[in-house]
């Protein structure tokens, strides 16, 4: 295996927050269907994602003070 730094994901790269946005900030699809068991799921997600970010901002901030 190669162990060249261009082979390496950039350390900017593991805090790009782009697509994690997106999936929170996007617009409804007017051509999607929507039913209940959908929204439930969609909510879950965003509320563990929510819940998963938060978490590692306590664990950041305690570990610093």
């Amino acid at each position: 295996m190669s162990d060249n730094k261009k082979d390496r994901p950039l350390f900017k790269e593991y805090l790009s927050f782009g697509e994690l946005f997106g999936y929170f900030f996007r617009k409804k699809d007017p051509s999607r269907k929507e039913d209940f068991s959908l929204r439930s799921m969609h909510f879950v997600n965003k509320f563990s994602m929510a819940v998963f970010i938060l978490a590692i901002i306590y664990m950041v901030i305690k570990r610093l003070f």
